[in-house]
């Protein structure tokens, strides 16, 4: 990072909106250098990106391990589509085992601030058992709130 960047908040918002916006364009190189250095200081929305770019080898190897490091400080900053992908890393045990148990409890969390997706995937682990003692009425809750009619 430059002295300019530093200096100036401004030239931080430049770099992570240019940053995003190579990521949304799939220049994913390009997203890595603008965004690798601003996760590294702690931005949640420059590590959510990292992370899905480092599960997914997009413009760098695959690094499990950093996907899992990034996409749980991006869940604890409180970014709900962190919340989310945390919670789908433990669900399908990408990046890390599988933990039913968590994959709720990040859920949860994204559903919280209202993700439709976390609601819904929340809904049928009620709705299943998964992580969770079964709930039919909880499910069914969960998927009114995520839009969906009586079932």
């Amino acid at each position: 990072m430059t002295q300019d960047t530093q200096a100036d908040p401004q030239g931080l918002d430049m770099t992570l909106a240019s940053g995003i916006a190579a990521f949304e364009s799939k220049q994913f190189s390009r997203a890595g250098a603008l965004l690798g250095p601003l996760a590294e200081q702690g931005d949640p929305e420059a590590q959510y990106r990292i992370a899905i770019m480092a599960q997914n080898g997009l413009g760098m190897v695959a690094n499990p391990a950093l996907a899992l490091r990034y996409m749980r400080a991006a869940a604890e900053a409180g970014l709900g589509l962190a919340q989310h992908g945390l919670g789908f890393m433990y669900m399908e045990g990408e990046c890390t085992a599988p933990d039913p148990e968590q994959a709720v409890a990040w859920f949860s969390r994204a559903a919280d601030q209202g993700l439709i997706g976390s609601l819904t995937t929340l809904a049928m682990m009620y709705e299943q058992g998964r992580g969770v003692e079964r709930n039919q009425a909880e499910a069914d809750r969960l998927y009114r709130l995520a839009g969906f009619e009586e079932r």
